[in-house]
């Protein structure tokens, strides 16, 4: 996969990658399972960015907080809230991200 060859090889430590809610937490999962030595960040926006209200922005804001502060590893930063790729879960149903194991 391409995203995971591009985090792989690229010289930063910390990286934020823009992404589809749809297939978010398979692409983080597939991070995840590659162990590199880095902090990844997925985000993205349950409502497009050129509609109004979006939370693109907002989302995109949170996700720079993070990256700063937390550990290596993969995780999904969606609504305000910090997700390791191996404990969350899209609800389709209610259009949010939620943690597999509260």
């Amino acid at each position: 996969m391409k995203i995971l060859e591009s985090c792989r090889w690229s010289d930063e430590g910390r990286i934020i990658v823009t992404h589809g809610t749809d297939t978010m937490v398979e692409t983080a999962t597939l991070l995840g399972k590659a162990h590199l030595p880095k902090t990844i960040v997925l985000t993205g926006a349950m409502v497009p960015y050129t509609v109004v209200d979006s939370d693109a922005l907002f989302n995109l804001g949170a996700s720079i907080a993070a990256v700063q502060f937390l550990q290596q590893g993969v995780y999904i930063v969606m609504n305000g809230r910090i997700f390791p790729w191996d404990n969350v879960r899209t609800n389709t149903e209610k259009g949010i991200f939620e943690y597999i194991h509260p």
